[in-house]
C-alpha cells in the first residue's frame, strides 16, 4: 500500500465531522490511521430514551462510525464502504457525559471488510462493542462525496506523490 498523505487524513477528520449526523449525534471522530479510528461522543439529554438511559441507537451509532472509519485507509481513493451487518454488544449503562470509542480493522479483504469497535465510559470502563461487516465499492460512498455532500474544499490525494484526489 502506498504512504497515507496526513494532510489527507486531517481535512478528512476535519470534513466528516461537519456532517449533519455527526453534530447532532454531538460524536466527533478525532483520529484516523491504517486500521484504527477513534470518536468521541458528548452524551446529553437529546441521547436518551424515555427512560432516562442511553439509546441503544446511540451505542450502535457510535460503534458503527468507528468501526467503519477504522477501515478507510486501506481503500483505494475511488472506493468507498457500506456497512452490511452491524453487531453490537451493551455491556454496561453510560453514566458519564462522554464517551471514548476505538475502532479496529480486523480484516480488509477485496471485498468485504471486518471491523470491530469498543465504546468506554471516562473513567475507561467497557460499556460496549461491536462488530461491523462493510462492503467495498466502486465511485460510491467516496470522499469526494462527502465534499460535494457538505460543500467543503476538495481533499489533498490520499497517498503520497498525488497532487489531489480525483
Amino acid at each position: 500500500m502506498s504512504e497515507l498523505n496526513p494532510e489527507h487524513l486531517k481535512s478528512v477528520i476535519e470534513i466528516i465531522n461537519q456532517g449533519p449526523f455527526f453534530r447532532h449525534m454531538s460524536m466527533t471522530v478525532t483520529e484516523l490511521g491504517v486500521g484504527y479510528s477513534k470518536v468521541v461522543a458528548e452524551i446529553g439529554r437529546k441521547h436518551m430514551n424515555p427512560f432516562g438511559a442511553l439509546h441503544g441507537g446511540v451505542y450502535s451509532s457510535v460503534i458503527d462510525t468507528a468501526a467503519y472509519w477504522s477501515a478507510y485507509c486501506d481503500l483505494p481513493e475511488d472506493q468507498g464502504l457500506v456497512s452490511i451487518d452491524l453487531k453490537v454488544d451493551f455491556l454496561a449503562p453510560v453514566l458519564d457525559q462522554i464517551v471514548y470509542v476505538t475502532g479496529r480493522r480486523v480484516k480488509a479483504g477485496k471485498t468485504i471488510y471486518l471491523a470491530e469497535a469498543q465504546m468506554f465510559s471516562k473513567n475507561r470502563k467497557l460499556v460496549a462493542h461491536g462488530t461491523s461487516k462493510l462492503m467495498a465499492i466502486s465511485n460510491k460512498q467516496t470522499m469526494n462525496d462527502v465534499v460535494d455532500y457538505v460543500s467543503a474544499e476538495r481533499l489533498p490525494s490520499k497517498f503520497m506523490g498525488k497532487c489531489y484526489a480525483t
